[in-house]
């Protein structure tokens, strides 16, 4: 089993249509859509749902009869959560616990949860394992693991999981790519594109994860292009493509389907291309 994630430093680079074309160019992959906060690969496999689970993501604390209002639950709240009566206010409270570890009486409980859901579902390329997050909440980087936990267990020895990560540097994206064989990350020729480019490129050298980057909308900015290539031969990084930009993108996307499905066209051809180096790297 391998697993292959595509991850990108900023939103919008193009990492979702990708990785649905890599998904209808593999060879029965498991599908593992980490982008939980904002998941949108849904939109282009259309899974069909066959079960569902709650997600624990956090606890809010619940305060019992006996309380002496002695004060030291709101002393230690840094979120406000706790009124001039010693009240827990439930929207406010973070779920950090401090409130129960100190309360003398041990009348604070802390109460678990729900603030979200996990799916397994079956798409025309094979299963996919995807996650969405309750409205306002947060934690999607434990989210992002147990998405990835269950990949896991559904794949055979012989299947790929091919990993939507989430895009920027933070605890959702180290979750996407911790432990995987393979890291494409998806950059753009802009100022921020490179910038965050050199954000992620740090935080996969630091977990000492394979990786290479791929150039979308190449042709917007030659310039930048050029300084992409520049910062991934510093770091010894391979630049295994790049993609024009094409409106067939948008337009396969329309009507749920990959940019492959949709047309022969020169975005399609060079995405085939990039999956052929992806493919040669993996299994190396």
């Amino acid at each position: 089993m391998k697993q292959l994630t595509v991850i990108s430093g900023k939103g919008g680079t193009g990492k979702t249509t990708l990785t649905a074309a890599f998904s209808s160019l593999a060879d029965t992959p498991v599908i593992s859509d980490c982008d939980c906060d904002a998941s949108d690969l849904q939109l282009i496999l259309n899974p069909e749902k066959i079960e569902e689970d709650e997600y624990i993501g956090s606890a809010t604390a619940e305060k019992k009869d006996g309380c002496t209002m002695c004060g030291k639950c709101k002393e230690v709240c840094r979120f406000d959560a706790i009124d001039e009566n010693f009240e827990i206010k439930e929207k406010k409270c973070e779920g950090c616990g401090t409130c129960a570890f100190v309360c003398p009486e041990n009348v604070i409980e802390m109460i678990d949860k729900k603030t979200g859901k996990i799916y397994e579902s079956k798409t025309r390329f094979g299963p996919m394992i995807h996650a969405e997050l309750e409205i306002g909440e947060e934690a999607s980087g434990k989210m992002v693991t147990q998405v990835r936990n269950r990949a896991q267990r559904i794949a055979k020895d012989n299947n790929l999981i091919i990993v939507d990560g989430s895009p920027g540097i933070g605890c959702p994206v180290i979750a996407s790519i911790k432990g995987v064989d393979y890291v494409l990350v998806v950059a753009e020729p802009t100022v921020s594109g490179i910038h965050d480019l050199e954000r992620v490129l740090k935080v996969t050298d630091h977990f000492g994860i394979d990786s290479s980057v791929c150039i979308n909308k190449a042709d917007i900015n030659q310039e930048k292009v050029k300084e992409i290539r520049e910062l991934c031969k510093n770091k010894d990084i391979p630049v295994l493509g790049e993609l024009p930009y094409d409106n067939v993108a948008t337009e396969a996307m329309i009507e749920e389907k990959t940019v492959i499905e949709h047309s022969d066209s020169k975005l399609a051809r060079e995405i085939k291309n990039l999956w052929r180096k992806i493919k040669e790297n993996i299994s190396e």
